[in-house]
């Protein structure tokens, strides 16, 4: 049961505040994909299987040159929300969504999410989700987008229980070995009704 309170984060106080996103895991959506030809036409087959990495692998923010920061100048209209503790005298940031519309497609993107791992299983991703699902509905869009990498099996699970479904994927977007090293974009989308 989640304890802790939800607070908006304003952006005056909260831009570019890291967010530290890491993860190890055992196991990888692995995306297939083969060009096959039918005569003269090209066309592509594509398959993801879930496989267990030969050992864990562990993603730290300090691997990419490009952090997760809350309100980056590309969000010009995101809104944060998030867990705060007092710790000497400072504001120390647990947990945090982050959404931002997508007016031309009529679709609220989530652009961060993160919960400290000791105060992960206990509720609070869940009522961080709600606020997104509940902002989505008060700006009457069509759906919530996201994106997690394919090796995030614990991310995908948890946005697949909150009712998100694969809507697409990207094989370059991080480096132009994304499928090799099983890091591969997966966009996921929750349909409003």
């Amino acid at each position: 049961m989640m304890k802790d309170k939800i607070i908006p984060l304003p952006r005056e106080q909260w831009k570019g505040t890291v967010v530290p996103i890491g993860y190890t895991t055992e196991e990888y959506y692995d995306v297939d994909m083969r060009k096959i030809s039918d005569g003269g036409d090209i066309a592509y087959e594509i398959a993801i299987y879930k496989k267990r990495f030969e050992t864990p692998v562990t993603h730290t923010p300090e691997e990419y040159d490009f952090p997760d920061r809350l309100y980056q100048e590309h969000w010009e209209k995101a809104n944060a929300w998030g867990i705060v503790e007092e710790c000497e005298g400072k504001q120390k940031l647990r947990a945090c969504i982050e959404t931002c519309p997508e007016e031309w497609s009529n679709r609220l993107m989530v652009t961060e999410l993160w919960v400290h791992e000791t105060i992960r299983r206990q509720g609070v991703g869940h009522a961080l989700m709600s606020i997104a699902k509940e902002q989505a509905l008060l700006q009457q869009r069509r759906a919530i987008i996201l994106e997690t990498q394919s090796c995030n099996v614990n991310a995908i699970a948890f946005y697949q229980k909150e009712g998100f479904e694969p809507i697409g994927f990207d094989t370059c977007c991080y480096s132009n070995r994304d499928m090799e090293r099983k890091e591969v974009r997966i966009n996921m989308g929750y349909f409003l009704r």
